[in-house]
């Protein structure tokens, strides 16, 4: 009997690689369902070779395109918004993983959540936006949620060493991005393809654009603070520009169990869906000889001030995370298109903070509000010419 999986966002470069991981783990891991969002034919493309039972097509104006493109294949085919909520609560998955962009698949991460299935999580904003929500769901519900980002991953890795009582604190690394060493006077003119020019992973360009401001690891503390129930004091960042070390736990011990591998997401991927157990699959080992260095450094928090502002936000919580979040979409949307410079990602994030009223202990609804008004702020703003 195989573990059947589904993959929300597919065709992104997640999820083009949990596809590959899966197809080297063997018979006993099925792809039962994948989405995407606009990319009917490498959708179809993907389905005709994994045979899934559902493949969804989240905007509807794509969904005679993706009837098109799959032809005679026999899979239900949805469409909509709604049709991430309807795989994950299907019957015919077990595993749901997700690497969907945005708040897009918020509903469906705590449907399945409400329904005790087994969690994947590739993208933060479960975290950043309903980490209350979604960790409060998944305990009473009996949910294992696992991190699929590398970081994350290392941490869960590493503290199987020891209880969480035990954890004197978690450190996140990061590479530094394309400016690690920069001052705030160099990037100032800094282009769209210096900022999309990383020196160690390949990712999306949005992706790609928060590791340049690192909003990515103000985004990360954020989304530790919820998934291990670590107070945000409890949680440092280093620069390891080598990309080796994933992130470290140090207990109260002083003993410090770190993991290490390539900088490949594949390793990641594997161990959220093989959880508890380690099988061989198609990530390669480290050779720490030819590696030769590792190194370490503290961040720069002047010159990327989105960490400031992600830690804060971490410490607030309620609404705060929410607003931080969908002000740097909304701002890196509008950098990727021309029409802001770098600079004024974090600007735009700095101004939506200190504008909005925290709310804690807030529904669904309320955090979907808070994220809506900060993407309005943003749009405002730019509509005055206040950047």
């Amino acid at each position: 009997m195989s573990i059947n999986i589904a993959i929300l966002g597919s065709t992104g470069s997640v999820g083009r690689k949990a596809l590959s991981v899966i197809e080297a783990l063997g018979p006993e891991y099925s792809v039962a369902a994948i989405s995407a969002h606009t990319n009917a034919e490498l959708l179809a493309e993907q389905a005709r070779r994994y045979r899934p039972k559902l493949v969804a097509i989240t905007n509807p104006d794509y969904y005679g395109a993706l009837r098109e493109f799959a032809g005679s294949l026999d899979a239900r085919l949805l469409s909509g918004p709604e049709s991430l909520v309807q795989i994950a609560e299907s019957e015919e998955v077990d595993i749901v993983l997700t690497a969907v962009v945005g708040a897009a698949g918020l509903s469906a991460v705590l449907a399945a959540a409400n329904k005790g299935k087994h969690l994947a999580i590739a993208n933060k904003e479960p975290f950043v936006i309903a980490g209350r929500l979604l960790m409060e769901a998944a305990k009473e519900n009996g949910s294992k949620v696992l991190p699929v980002d590398s970081e994350h991953s290392a941490i869960f890795q590493a503290m199987q060493a020891g209880t969480l009582d035990e954890v004197g604190k978690i450190v996140l690394t990061a590479s530094g991005g394309p400016f690690r060493g920069a001052s705030a006077e160099d990037i100032k003119n800094v282009t769209l393809e210096q900022a999309l020019s990383h020196p160690v992973w390949d990712m999306g360009p949005k992706i790609t654009v928060d590791s340049a401001t690192m909003v990515n690891k103000a985004l990360e503390v954020i989304e530790a603070r919820w998934l291990f129930d670590m107070p945000v004091e409890k949680i440092e960042v280093l620069i390891h520009p080598e990309s080796i070390v994933h992130s470290l736990v140090e207990f109260v011990d002083g003993s410090v169990i770190a993991q290490l591998g390539r900088p490949d997401m594949c390793l990641p991927i594997q161990y959220a869906l093989t959880y508890p157990a380690r099988v061989r699959g198609i990530a390669r080992g480290l050779e720490l000889d030819k590696i030769g260095r590792l190194t370490f450094e503290k961040p720069d928090f002047e010159t990327f001030r989105a960490l400031s502002l992600g830690y804060e936000a971490a410490r607030v919580g309620g609404t705060s995370a929410v607003v931080f979040n969908a002000a740097n979409e909304a701002a890196v949307a509008e950098f990727l298109e021309g029409r802001i410079r770098f600079t004024n990602i974090v600007e735009l994030i700095e101004h939506c903070l200190n504008k909005h009223k925290s709310k804690a202990d807030v529904t669904l609804d309320e955090l979907l509000e808070a994220d809506a008004w900060a993407r309005r702020e943003v749009a405002e703003c730019l509509n005055q010419k206040i950047f």
